[in-house]
């Protein structure tokens, strides 16, 4: 099977789980729990700005912030960062004890605390080649049309505010959205 990553680099999706055979988006309930969760998240966060452009700018001048290119984390813990602030993320993961919190509720905020407290890849550090083959044959998931087949919630756009938890925001879902999502509230400290 073929992995592609979809709007986003970083989360690797089964094509085959994702797409029928004409290359259309497959419906929700057509795909695996995990597929259909990330998929899920990835559509309220698509058009995020980057973490590290939001915190150096914040809410106020969110205009100056990069739009994100790649996501790392599980769904509701992931981080979203630009081209330049990919390496910034990777020293933190691989030199600073990003590492050790993989699946943990912490993840998300623990880059964010690196990150505002100064904390950057030194210069020329090495991020992560890219290999982009036939990046046009993969459809782009839209925020216009998702409730066809890709996203069967209402769209609603991702809110940001300092200090917000990964919680807030699934709490604020609907009822319906959290039952897409297949997740149980009763796990999470909420």
């Amino acid at each position: 099977m073929t992995k592609v990553s979809i709007g986003l680099r970083g989360w690797r999706f089964e094509e085959a789980e994702v797409f029928d055979e004409s290359g259309a988006f497959r419906p929700l309930t057509e795909m695996p729990p995990d597929t259909r969760d990330r998929i899920g998240r990835l559509m309220a966060i698509i058009d995020n700005p980057c973490d590290a452009c939001w915190l150096i700018h914040g809410e106020e001048e969110k205009q100056r912030c990069r739009p994100a290119a790649v996501v790392y984390g599980e769904p509701l813990r992931e981080v979203v960062l630009c081209d330049t602030h990919e390496a910034d993320f990777l020293y933190w993961f691989r030199e600073e004890g990003g590492r050790d919190l993989v699946g943990k509720r912490t993840f998300q905020n623990a880059f964010h605390q690196w990150f505002a407290d100064g904390g950057r890849a030194p210069d020329g550090y090495a991020g992560v080649e890219h290999i982009e083959t036939d990046p046009d044959l993969v459809p782009e998931p839209s925020r216009e049309e998702p409730t066809s087949s890709v996203h069967e919630t209402p769209s609603r756009e991702p809110t940001r505010t300092a200090g917000s938890g990964d919680d807030d925001e699934l709490v604020s879902l609907s009822e319906e959205e959290q039952e897409s999502l297949d997740i149980d509230l009763d796990d999470l400290d909420v």
